[in-house]
């Protein structure tokens, strides 16, 4: 019974009626709107690859909040005791 879904008689009847559901001054709006997303989905999604290939690959770890070579960062208790 769907062994034979999309013949080409069933993709024609399809595309009448999209053609009397929306009408035929709109399908070329629709058209080239659709163009236009897939260009920018396009655009980003290489601008994403570029910016992958650039950065270098996260470590994993998360910053934890300490200063360089273990000392406590500026501005701590650990400051203002030795003024």
């Amino acid at each position: 019974m769907v062994r034979n879904g999309l013949e080409p008689w069933h993709l024609l009847i399809v595309a009448i009626v999209i053609i009397v559901l929306f009408g035929s001054k709109r399908l070329p709006d629709a058209a080239r709107s659709v163009g236009k997303s897939l260009r920018i989905l396009k655009s980003e999604a290489r601008a994403m690859k570029g910016e992958g290939a650039t950065h270098p690959a996260p470590s994993g770890r998360a910053p934890s909040g300490r200063a360089p070579s273990g000392r406590a960062p500026s501005g701590t208790a650990d400051d203002d005791a030795g003024r």
